[in-house]
């Protein structure tokens, strides 16, 4: 990563709370604490490497305000209230430079409809395909190879990655970015068995991306069999998750890879479901609730509660059930032990 930083840069874009000693000459890398060299920049975003710090020969390391070390010889410490905060500030600088905005346009192998309105400051990329009464808003970007199905509606401020796909009359608002592979608006899976076999049964609603929305790669969102599937503002969503149709998601989620939720259900905002929590249909998953990897959520939950396990449970309660288990084959011996001394003793007293 070819970056160059002066300390006065870093403490301008991050403004903080407190500096602790001095470094000559530019920062020029960004990398781990154990990894970093006296011209690099590090952060303590987890305490569990609290200790690595010290031994870290980083040149400039963002800390938290509990943090009251001093740093070594030839070394900053700037204190903020979020190390991995103002890391992404930096990093996001950086991405500026490394991927500038293309130039607004559209690219000469792109079939756009002549129905189709593209805002004049936005991109289209090589090899697009945009259809009839599609409305692309300002300084949106469409990397090379991106669909966008008829009716379709992309806000302002968008980034879709290459071969991502929005089928038709689904709408992004504004500043949602998706990442290469994601599919918006496949059919939902619904099919009724009649006359011993799986009829299809059509899918007509639509998706709708609330604004502020990421999405990782290769993940998939269904339409809806009706009305609409509904991703709320500012949830992010990791690669590989599966939204089935006419879900609704709420504000501010998270949900972590190979997350799968079945059709109708309804998670409130700032729901966390970790790595390959699975989720019932036609549930509701209550505010705040947690859920931790490879959970299965099977009915509605409580307000703020965290659940773990198959099917979930309170995890406290979870943790408690794995321990006992583990014991299960010591308790069976000792059942057998007693079961078998107590046949002796009802021997030994009929005799």
């Amino acid at each position: 990563m070819e970056i160059s930083f002066e300390l006065s840069e870093l403490v301008a874009l991050t403004s903080p709370i407190e500096i602790r000693g001095d470094v000559d000459g530019p920062i020029t890398g960004i990398t781990s604490l154990l990894e970093a060299t006296n011209r690099d920049l590090s952060f303590l975003g987890n305490a569990k490497y609290r200790s690595e710090v010290e031994s870290s020969r980083a040149a400039v390391i963002f800390v938290p305000e509990d943090y009251k070390d001093a740093p070594a010889s030839g070394q900053c410490l700037l204190v903020v209230k979020q190390p991995s905060a103002a890391l992404a500030l930096v990093c996001a600088r950086v991405e500026q430079a490394l991927w500038p905005r293309p130039k607004p346009g559209i690219h000469t192998s792109a079939v756009v409809d002549p129905e189709a309105k593209i805002d004049p400051s936005a991109t289209i990329g090589p090899l697009c395909i945009i259809e009839a009464g599609v409305t692309v808003g300002a300084s949106s970007h469409l990397q090379g190879g991106v669909f966008v199905g008829a009716g379709a509606s992309i806000g302002e401020d968008c980034w879709l990655a290459s071969s991502s796909h929005v089928a038709s009359r689904c709408k992004l608002e504004n500043r949602v970015r998706l990442h290469a592979g994601v599919v918006v608006g496949s059919d939902g899976f619904g099919y009724a068995f009649l006359d011993g076999k799986h009829e299809k049964v059509p899918q007509v609603g639509s998706v709708v991306i609330e604004s502020d929305v990421e999405i990782g790669a290769n993940s998939t969102l269904d339409r809806a069999r009706f009305s609409r599937t509904v991703i709320g503002e500012c949830t992010k969503i990791d690669n590989l998750v599966q939204v089935s149709h006419n879900v609704i998601v709420g504000k501010h989620c998270i949900l972590c890879s190979q997350v799968g939720i079945a059709g109708s259900t309804i998670l409130e905002d700032y729901v966390v479901l970790g790595g390959q929590v699975g989720v019932a249909g036609h549930i509701t998953v209550a505010k705040g609730t947690m859920a931790a990897g490879r959970a299965g959520i099977t009915a509605a939950t409580e307000p703020g509660i965290t659940v773990s396990g198959m099917p979930a449970m309170p995890y406290h309660l979870e943790r408690r059930l794995v321990v006992l288990q583990r014991r299960l084959p010591e308790l069976f011996k000792q059942v057998k032990s007693m079961s078998e001394d107590l046949e002796g003793l009802k021997k030994a007293s009929a005799s």
